[in-house]
């Protein structure tokens, strides 16, 4: 059993910045992809961006370019910086896992976050 947890949300400015960490705990012998989504309200949850293990990122259209994933691997976290917000980043940020217990391989939701950029 694995459980992850976001924080570093809140209410910013737009062209303001956030840094959003979400850390896995529990029952892991590695975490594999870990990625980033958001969900406005009336919306569908849209991929924001991804990293491998390695390092290999993957980012959506929108946000490339303002927004930086990265993770540290020995405490199982990953982070996503925020840069240059815009109104209509405003969603709540959940945090997604593919995790390997042993020989079991999961994947995992955080619980989200919520981000809103308004003046």
């Amino acid at each position: 059993q694995v459980q992850l947890v976001e924080s570093g949300g809140g209410l910013v400015q737009p062209g303001g910045s956030l840094r959003l960490s979400c850390a896995a705990s529990g029952t892991i012998s590695s975490v594999s992809v870990m990625g980033w989504y958001r969900q406005a309200p009336g919306k569908q949850r849209d991929l924001v961006a991804t990293i491998t293990r390695g390092g290999d990122t993957n980012y959506a259209e929108f946000v490339k370019g303002r927004f930086t994933i990265s993770r540290d691997n020995a405490k199982n976290t990953v982070y996503l910086q925020m840069n240059n917000l815009k109104a209509e980043d405003t969603a709540v940020y959940y945090c997604n896992a593919d995790v390997w217990e042993f020989l079991r391989r999961a994947n995992y939701w955080g619980q989200g976050t919520q981000v809103t950029v308004s003046s």
